[in-house]
């Protein structure tokens, strides 16, 4: 069964045993990409355990934060959610090769590298740190978003960046001369709106579900960085399952991957087309001075990490080019 928290129940389902709750969660608001994950991976979980769980899906970051949501998965609050691959540095560090800037060319280039070693490499580290990860997701690329037109690396110089609260993406934009101050996404709106920060970056489909594009009115398209994510869930909960049941799980959550990269490349175009409906502007920027500026940070970047699999990842996407 699935209960969506301010939303009519979708299924309708009298089980003869009390069915097992579950606690979900999504940063974003009902019809969102994700929190239509959820409801495609209960309808999926109802279709193969009929009646065993009972899933209920809290919207809108009201559970907190990216991080906030992360500490009460391992603490088992949560059971399950969907976080970026950023957020999840904090507990493993690794995850940061796939934020650096400028390294998958497409779809296609992520999830032949996430289907090889680095995947499986990265599953096993969350594992280690009470998450696990039956599935990666693409949330889309990421643009800066602004008050006024950002089009050359050195516009960014001496702005104040919400960052993500990964110390790469501080270091990154402190690379190009900015001061990064790292926020979690739902204070992201008051940080622009109150002149806290001056600039961000975001996905095109962010940029509408968030408004941000009544406080930071231009998006320049510098798609910079691809947006990774995990599907996790708490690795004590998951254990627990028995064997048809964790099958039942990995596989909703696997379709309902699946699912949300296809809705989600869809939802880019579409809701910037919304926004710009709304006032927003698109600022179309030449990649190859960005590119140029941030040349060898990625390189650096994992040269300076304290795991030797760094230099090692950064191989492996290449290889699956």
């Amino acid at each position: 069964m699935i209960r969506l928290l301010a939303l009519a129940a979708l299924l309708a389902v009298q089980p003869a045993l009390a069915a097992e709750r579950i606690t979900v969660t999504s940063q974003y608001g009902p019809g969102k990409p994700q929190t239509l994950y959820w409801e495609h991976f209960a309808q999926e979980l109802e279709a193969a355990r009929p009646g065993a769980f009972e899933v209920t899906i809290v919207t809108g970051g009201a559970m907190g934060g990216e991080k906030e949501e992360a500490e009460a998965i391992r603490l088992g609050s949560i059971t399950g959610s969907l976080s970026t691959i950023a957020n999840l540095t904090t507990w493993v560090p690794l995850g940061a090769v796939l934020d650096l800037p400028f390294l998958f060319e497409d779809m296609g280039h992520i999830e032949r590298t996430l289907a090889g070693p680095l995947g499986d490499t990265l599953k096993a580290a969350y594992r280690e740190e009470g998450f696990v990860v039956p599935a990666f997701i693409v949330f889309g690329a990421r643009h800066i978003l602004s008050k006024k037109p950002i089009t050359v690396p050195s516009d960014i110089k001496g702005l104040t960046m919400r960052s993500l609260q990964s110390d790469l993406h501080i270091a990154l934009w402190r690379s190009l001369g900015a001061n990064p101050t790292a926020l979690p996404i739902t204070e992201a709106y008051g940080a622009l709106a109150n002149g806290v920060v001056s600039a961000m970056d975001m996905t095109k489909s962010g940029f509408e579900a968030l408004k941000l594009y009544e406080v930071a009115p231009i998006l320049s398209e510098t798609a910079h960085i691809w947006a990774i994510g995990v599907v996790y869930f708490n690795a004590d909960f998951w254990d627990g399952l028995d064997e048809a049941d964790r099958h039942a799980f990995e596989a909703a959550a696997r379709s309902s991957a699946a699912y949300f990269n296809e809705i989600a490349a869809a939802e880019q175009a579409e809701a910037l087309a919304r926004t710009i409906e709304k006032g927003a502007k698109l600022q179309e920027v030449d990649q190859g001075p960005w590119r140029e500026a941030l040349g060898s940070f990625a390189r650096d970047y994992a040269q300076g990490m304290d795991d030797p699999r760094a230099t090692e990842a950064l191989g492996d996407i290449e290889a699956a080019r």
